[in-house]
């Protein structure tokens, strides 16, 4: 009897042990599948191959979508040559709308009945992502630092294609010397103290971030620039140009209106405003789980619908431009800025933020050549400008 137990026993565990192992081989397979459809081999020899270093990534990439994706990366799970190619293809390939865990669709649900970014919550992406070491950010960025998309056409280096797109807003909105402007998101102060000194205008620079303001503060020393550590709700006065800059990512659907009727608010009657995002293809009211949880919370990109549909009634649209192939470029400029200097940074930041911060920027790499994310500057004004709006390129 007993040695009948021992048979029964060894055999239970060999069909366990079977039934893993097809369930693995299925995981793998359906996986292999789906990327086939963006050209993608696992442990393959192209740069967008992905070579996987421990199985289980297959069911966790299955049961989680992006967060095991992203996530299994960071730990070493897998890897690939060309992060961003690798992202076009499955972006192009329409993988992310094939993988929807149910824990995405609460999350939809959740963002539909809260304010995920009221004024209570406003301040937590400055601590999360702009606060975590300007140390960082001067490596990676260009001699002013700018966070947000460079203008390429005629520049040959991140400091010139920054420049090139600070000229490009200057030009957009028509600035005169002794004009009262306000920066809505005026990050490390690059932008306040550029057009200050180039064009002789007063800024008043607000920011969530407790160390951009400090660090735009010692910046903008001398120049007629104030920065303040403020919600863009709070904002008061009046100015003869508004511009948003690499900000509304951040301020969510609920509050497009409101974010709208402020610049109104604080903009005079023959005044200009212009809005810089990043935007999507489709109306969405969250953002990737693995970017809300590791780079950006509370974030969401806004797509032209939701813009307009907040403007109607309170702005006339003067003029709209597409550059995001512009950047593809710029985050390509960000990480080779950042890799190279990662034995300074190494010490503090860790290897699994390094994964993470090649993850991040790569992946929005290959985001921006798959078309799959744009980058739009928009020009409104109050009234309509007499005579016409003159458009600037």
């Amino acid at each position: 009897m007993q040695v009948a137990n021992k048979h029964l026993d060894l055999r239970g565990k060999l069909l366990k042990h079977g039934s893993e192992a097809w369930k693995s081989e299925r995981f793998r397979k359906t996986v292999e599948t789906l990327l086939a459809e963006a050209d993608v081999v696992v442990n393959g020899n192209r740069p967008w191959d992905i070579h996987v270093f421990n199985e289980r990534f297959f069911p966790r990439v299955l049961a989680e979508g992006s967060m095991g994706l992203g996530e299994s990366y960071m730990d070493k799970w897998w890897d690939c040559e060309k992060l961003d190619e690798f992202f076009c293809r499955i972006l192009r390939a329409h993988l992310d709308e094939k993988v929807r865990p149910l824990k995405m669709i609460f999350n939809s649900l959740f963002a539909r009945i809260c304010n995920l970014q009221a004024p209570s919550r406003s301040f937590r992406v400055g601590e999360a992502h702009y606060d975590i070491g300007n140390d960082l950010y001067a490596r990676m960025l260009d001699r002013l630092m700018i966070y947000s998309c460079a203008y390429w056409k005629g520049a040959a280096t991140l400091d010139e294609a920054q420049e090139k797109k600070l000229d490009l807003i200057a030009r957009k909105l028509d600035l005169k010397p002794g004009m009262k402007v306000v920066d809505i998101g005026c990050g490390w102060g690059g932008t306040p103290r550029y057009l200050s000194e180039k064009y002789g205008v007063h800024v008043l620079g607000i920011t969530v971030s407790k160390e951009q303001a400090a660090f735009a503060k010692n910046f903008c020393r001398g120049l007629p620039v104030e920065i303040r550590l403020e919600d863009y709700r709070k904002l008061g006065g009046k100015f003869d140009r508004v511009l948003s800059v690499g900000m509304f990512e951040h301020v969510g659907y609920k509050n497009y209106r409101i974010f709208m009727k402020v610049v109104r608010r604080c903009l005079k009657n023959d005044g200009l405003f212009l809005l810089h995002t990043i935007g999507s293809n489709v109306s969405r009211v969250t953002t990737d789980p693995w970017f809300e949880k590791y780079i950006f919370p509370n974030s969401m990109l806004p797509s032209a619908k939701q813009i307009c549909e907040a403007a109607e009634g309170i702005f006339v649209l003067e003029d709209w431009h597409n550059f995001s192939v512009h950047y593809e470029k710029t985050l390509l400029a960000w990480f080779e800025n950042f890799n190279k200097s990662w034995d300074e940074l190494k010490g503090r930041y860790g290897e699994r933020f390094y994964r993470m911060w090649k993850y991040y920027l790569l992946s929005c790499a290959g985001a921006f050549r798959a078309r799959s994310n744009q980058l739009w500057q928009i020009v409104f004004s109050p009234e309509g400008v007499m005579g016409g709006y003159e458009s600037v390129r």
